[in-house]
């Protein structure tokens, strides 16, 4: 099996080579790396890796450059794995980046770098097509209720149910989490499924999706 090809697009240049090291200890190619959301396009388009790891705020302009370019490269180059790094929690960045499909797509605060076991999972689930959402972001989005709120007609232990599928627990996972045989968990996934209208829609971006119906309500 070929080992995963990633881009690093990263313009403080210590964590860069930090987060080259960890992928690189993890068995993991980094093919190139960016400092600002131009080289990052032309690196994505001349290497084609597997997945690319990205800054939100980089150079020019150091806003969300990073991120507009990874959007940018989204609809360029579907194949591409992308996972966003963000300082800041921003819900609009991952309803942007996810858009309507969150294949592919992950978006995590630059601190859980420094849980490597998981970064590095991570990395891997976005290059294989799966989705990843930071913990505290989905903790914002399932944990408030509003006017409106979509997740409304959710019970209690539905929405725990929903904030663990998001972070990326399988249902075993979820039943360990919660101390709960697994049928139960099954029947809960499927009431949200079917409470939030996605029944139809593939296991593992149902569980993304889930969470993203509330933020598009706000």
């Amino acid at each position: 099996m070929e080992p995963l090809r990633a881009l690093i697009a990263e313009d403080q240049v210590l964590l860069r080579s930090g987060i080259a090291r960890l992928l690189g200890d993890a068995g993991i190619v980094v093919v190139a790396e960016a400092g600002d959301a131009e080289d990052l396009v032309r690196k994505a388009r001349a290497h084609r890796p597997d997945v690319a790891i990205v800054d939100v705020q980089m150079p020019p302009d150091h806003t969300d450059d990073g991120l507009r370019a990874a959007v940018l490269l989204r609809g360029e180059l579907p194949d591409l794995g992308i996972l966003v790094l963000s300082q800041f929690l921003e819900e609009r960045y991952a309803l942007d980046l996810v858009a309507d499909d969150p294949r592919g797509v992950g978006y995590l605060l630059k601190d859980r770098v420094i849980d490597v076991e998981a970064f590095v999972g991570a990395v891997r689930r976005v290059a294989a097509g799966g989705s990843v959402l930071d913990p505290e972001v989905v903790a914002r989005m399932v944990g408030r209720r509003r006017p409106g709120d979509p997740l409304g007609g959710l019970t209690p232990r539905e929405r725990d149910v929903l904030g663990l599928m998001a972070e990326g627990n399988s249902n075993r996972g979820i039943a360990e989490a919660l101390g709960v045989g697994g049928p139960a968990v099954e029947k809960h996934a499927t009431r949200i499924f079917q409470k939030l209208g996605l029944g139809t829609e593939p296991t593992e971006h149902r569980r993304v999706m889930a969470v993203l119906t509330w933020l598009r309500a706000g």
